[in-house]
C-alpha cells in the first residue's frame, strides 16, 4: 500500500506545474491522450477524459507504418499488458499446436474466451468453440483499434471480462477516389499482398480491400496461405441518418509441423470465416444511436494429424458455425453534463461439428448445438463541475446458464485541463462454450459462468505544451468460477474450480522532441497468483519515430520476461526483440518500405516446443494513386 500511494504521489504532483494553459490534444501520433474521442466503452463518441475506465487507441498511421498483415503484432507493442502467442513468421493456424493467444491483464488465454474482439462494436468468436480466430483480424480492416482494458461486460456481455479489441473499420472521409496497392516479400519466400479501393461521392462512400497473403515458414511443413477482402458501403440520407453494410470474407490454409520434440505430420487445416452487417445509425446534437444486425460464420476442416511412429488417422474433423445478433442503444443528454445510454442485445450462436471417415464417407456427429442470449443495459454518465461520475448495469439471459446481473461504477475527475485521476469497479463475466458443455471428454453441461472483479485506479497527463504524455494505472483482479479440466473418477472433466487473483502496474508515455522526432514506451507488470500461459510478467517496448523530407524510419525494443509457453507452467521464457522498420518516397504516388525484425538473431519460444525464427526481412512497394 505504502508502494501505490507513493506512485500515486509521484505521478499527481507534477501535473499542478503544469499550468492551466493547455490545449487537450496532443500528435496525432500517439495512442492515448487526453482529449481523444473514442467510441469503445459508451458506444458513443466520448471524450476519454469523462471515462472511468482505461481505452488505449492505435490508429491508421501507426498500423500502416508497422507494414504487417495482422493486426495483432501492432497491438502486443503498443498496448500494455496485451501479449499475442505466435509460432512462425506468417499465420497463427487453429487446432492443436495454433498460436493467436491473446491475453490482457492475465486474461484470456489460448484458446481466447475471455477476451472479447469486436468489429464495429460486434462480437468475432466461434459459435461452437467460443474463442476470436486470429488470423481473420487484418490490418487492410481498420481505420484503428480501440483496446479497453478491464471488464467491458455492462455493454458486450460474455467474453468481456478481460477487456475488449474494437476494430474500427475504414471509410473515406472527403469527395474523391483513391486506390492503394502494396506489395511485400522476404524471408522464407514470404510474399504479402493488399490493393484496397475507396470512394466517396456526396452521399455515397465504399471502400473495397483484398489480400494475398503466403509463406514457406522457417520450418519444413509451417507453410501458410490466405486470402481476404473486405467491402464497405454507405449512404447518409442525412446529416443525422447514415445507413452501413459490409461484408468481410478470409480462407486460410495452415500446416503445423509439431513440437520440435514431437514432430506431426500432415496436421492441415483449411478454414473459411465471414462476417456481414447492416447499421442504421443516428447522430443528433443531443442523442444518438444505432439499430445493427450482424451475421458471422465459419467453416473449418482440419486433419489432426499423426506422429512418425503411428498410422494416420481415419477421419477428419469438420464444422460449420454461425453467430446472429440484432443490437440497439441510444445514447441522450437529458440535460447539461448528463448523458445516458440504454441498449438491448439479442444473439444466437452454435453450429455443427463432425467427424468424415476418408475410408468410405460416414459421419460421426461431434455436437449440434445452439444457444441465445438476450440483454438489457443502462449506463449512466454525469459531470458536475471536474467531476464525472459513471454508473452502469446490465441484465443478461443465457438459454442454459440462466441470468447474470453485471454492474460497474466508477469516477473521473480533471485535476486540471492537462491531467485525469480516474478510478473505477467493474464486474466481467463469461459463459461457458459449447465446447466446454457439450464436446469432447471434458465436457460438462452443468457449468457456470466464469465471474471476476476488477478494481483500477489511474492517472494521465499532457505536458510542456503537449509534447511529452505519460500514464499509470493500477489495478486489482479477484475472481472465482474459472473453468478448468481436472480429472474425477479417473476421467478428465471441466469444472468451475478455478481462480484468478492478479494485479499489477501499466504505464504509457510518449514525447515529441520536434517536428522530426518522436519517442515513445509503454510498460506492464503483471503479478499473477495463478499463473496462465501467454501472459509474461514484465513487457517492455520502447520506440522511436524519425521523419524528415521523404524518409520515414521507426525502430522499437521489446523485452519479455517470465513468459510461460506451456500448459504444464514449466517453462518460462525471457528475450529481446529489435526491429526497424523505414520508407521513402520516391515518387508523390510511390513508395519502397523495408522492415526488418529480430535484427538481434534472439532464439526464443512463445508456444512450448516452436521455436520462432531469427532476423527476417522485407521489403516492398506502396502504390498510390
Amino acid at each position: 500500500m505504502k508502494k501505490i500511494i507513493y506512485i500515486i504521489t509521484l505521478f499527481i504532483f507534477p501535473q499542478f506545474a503544469s499550468g492551466e494553459n493547455q490545449t487537450d490534444s496532443l500528435s496525432t501520433n500517439k495512442n492515448h491522450r487526453l482529449g481523444e474521442v473514442v467510441i469503445t466503452g459508451t458506444r458513443n463518441e466520448t471524450d476519454v477524459r469523462h471515462l472511468p475506465m482505461t481505452v488505449s487507441v492505435v490508429n491508421r498511421d501507426r498500423i500502416e507504418k508497422s507494414y504487417e498483415q495482422s493486426l495483432l503484432p501492432v497491438l502486443t507493442e503498443q498496448i500494455p499488458n496485451f501479449f499475442t502467442t505466435s509460432r512462425g513468421i506468417l499465420g497463427y493456424g487453429v487446432s492443436g499446436g495454433a498460436a493467436g493467444g491473446m491475453t490482457l491483464r492475465g486474461i484470456g488465454g489460448s484458446p481466447t474466451a475471455g477476451l472479447l474482439v469486436l468489429i464495429d462494436g460486434h462480437p468475432q468468436y466461434m459459435g461452437l468453440m467460443g474463442h476470436p480466430i486470429a488470423d481473420a483480424y487484418q490490418t487492410m480492416l481498420a481505420e484503428k483499434v480501440e483496446v479497453l482494458r478491464g471488464p467491458a461486460s455492462v455493454l458486450y456481455g460474455s467474453n468481456a471480462m478481460g477487456g475488449v479489441i474494437n476494430i474500427v473499420t475504414r471509410k473515406q472521409s472527403e469527395d474523391a477516389i483513391k486506390n492503394h496497392l502494396r506489395v511485400g516479400y522476404g524471408s522464407y519466400n514470404t510474399l504479402t499482398t493488399e490493393a484496397s479501393n475507396s470512394i466517396r461521392k456526396g452521399k455515397f462512400t465504399s471502400f473495397v480491400t483484398a489480400s494475398y497473403n503466403r509463406t514457406d515458414g522457417h520450418r519444413k511443413d509451417l507453410n501458410f496461405e490466405q486470402y481476404g477482402g473486405y467491402a464497405k458501403v454507405g449512404y447518409d440520407f442525412s446529416n443525422s441518418w447514415h445507413l452501413f453494410t459490409d461484408v468481410n470474407v478470409t480462407h486460410f490454409n495452415a500446416s503445423n509441423p509439431g513440437a520440435i520434440s514431437a514432430p506431426i505430420l500432415d496436421n492441415d487445416s483449411r478454414i473459411t470465416r465471414g462476417m456481414t452487417s447492416v447499421s442504421l445509425e443516428n447522430t443528433y446534437a443531443q442523442t444518438s444511436g444505432a439499430l445493427k444486425f450482424f451475421y458471422n460464420w465459419g467453416r473449418h476442416k482440419i486433419n489432426d494429424g499423426y506422429k512418425e511412429a503411428e498410422q494416420p488417422l481415419e477421419h477428419r474433423f469438420n464444422s460449420k458455425d454461425q453467430m446472429l445478433g440484432i443490437s440497439w442503444y441510444q445514447s441522450a443528454s437529458l440535460f447539461e453534463g448528463n448523458r445516458l445510454t440504454v441498449g438491448l442485445d439479442y444473439q444466437r450462436f452454435g453450429g455443427e461439428a463432425w467427424n468424415r471417415f476418408v475410408t468410405d464417407g460416414h459421419e460421426v456427429e461431434l455436437s449440434d448445438k445452439t444457444e441465445d442470449e438476450i440483454a438489457a443495459y443502462a449506463d449512466l454518465r454525469q459531470t458536475f463541475g471536474r467531476f464525472t461520475f459513471d454508473a452502469g448495469v446490465r441484465f443478461d439471459h443465457h438459454s442454459i446458464t440462466g441470468t447474470e446481473w453485471i454492474p460497474q461504477v466508477g469516477l473521473s475527475t480533471e485535476l486540471s485541463r492537462s491531467a485525469s485521476l480516474k478510478a473505477m469497479v467493474s464486474k466481467g463475466f463469461r459463459n461457458p462454450t459449447i465446447r466446454e458443455l457439450y464436446m469432447f471428454n471434458p465436457a460438462n453441461p452443468n457449468l457456470l459462468p466464469e465471474r471476476l472483479w476488477n478494481y483500477e485506479l489511474s492517472f494521465s497527463q499532457s505536458a510542456l505544451n503537449n509534447a511529452l504524455f505519460y500514464e499509470v494505472n493500477l489495478f486489482y483482479i479477484k475472481g472465482d468460477n474459472m473453468i478448468q479440466t481436472i480429472r474425477v473418477e479417473g476421467r478428465p472433466l471441466n469444472m468451475n474450480t478455478g481462480e484468478i487473483e492478479n494485479w499489477g502496474v501499466e504505464l504509457q508515455t510518449a514525447y515529441r522532441i520536434n517536428r522530426n522526432w518522436r519517442v515513445s514506451a509503454n510498460y506492464s507488470w503483471l503479478r499473477m497468483v495463478h499463473p496462465v500461459v501467454a501472459a509474461p510478467e514484465h513487457k517492455l517496448y520502447a520506440g522511436a519515430d524519425f521523419s524528415k523530407g521523404r524518409w520515414d524510419i521507426s525502430t522499437g525494443m521489446q523485452y519479455i520476461n517470465g513468459l510461460y509457453t506451456g500448459s504444464n507452467l514449466a517453462q518460462k521464457e525471457s528475450f529481446v526483440l529489435w526491429n526497424v522498420r523505414g520508407s521513402y518516397q520516391l515518387h508523390k504516388a510511390v513508395r519502397l518500405f523495408a522492415k526488418g525484425e529480430n535484427l538481434l538473431a534472439q532464439r526464443y519460444e512463445i508456444n512450448a516446443g516452436y521455436p520462432m525464427p531469427k532476423a527476417t526481412v522485407t521489403g516492398g512497394i506502396n502504390l498510390t494513386f
